[in-house]
């Protein structure tokens, strides 16, 4: 298998994993919450719909960050493993895991401190019923400049060697 079709699949792994683990947690929520109303199917996205009326703002809140946490701890159970899964001598594993890392640790950050103002506020809506937008955005500023440097100084070096081999 050629490098490019490697790096095409790769990216919607990254894709499908994301939304797996990002949708997953909010409706693992839902149901924990009692609130679970239907998934909805928007084009190439997916979004857990619930009964808000049935949520304190509180959990409205908790229902919006859970997907970002979520993804973030598997992106750095990813970070955890990366010399493991870089000893593969699969490189469809090897490439598949370094874009999953990528979506896994950058897209919520990258997203709730600087797109969703630009896009509407998704999860933000929610998050900030429990804490002012601003303090938010920094934190995941800060989260995603963070991840920027375990990406770079822990996960690039791994993947840059197994792959030169």
């Amino acid at each position: 298998m050629n490098k490019r079709i490697r790096q095409y699949i790769g990216i919607i792994a990254a894709i499908l994993t994301y939304y797996v683990v990002h949708e997953g947690a909010h409706f693992i929520c839902a149901v924990i919450l009692g609130v679970f109303k239907q998934i909805n199917f928007m084009g190439v996205g997916v979004q857990i719909d619930v009964y808000r009326e049935k949520m304190t703002d509180n959990e409205l809140g908790i229902f919006c960050l859970v997907g970002a946490v979520a993804t973030l701890l598997v992106g750095y159970v990813l970070v955890f493993f990366a010399r493991r899964i870089c000893e593969s001598k699969s490189k469809l594993i090897r490439a598949t895991s370094y874009y999953m890392t990528i979506a896994l640790l950058f897209l919520d950050p990258l997203y709730l401190s600087l797109i969703c103002g630009f896009v509407g506020g998704g999860d933000m809506n929610g998050i900030k019923l429990m804490c002012p937008e601003a303090m938010v955005r920094v934190i995941f500023g800060i989260v995603f400049g963070i991840n920027g440097l375990v990406f770079w100084k822990k996960v690039l070096p791994n993947y840059k060697m197994s792959f030169k081999e």
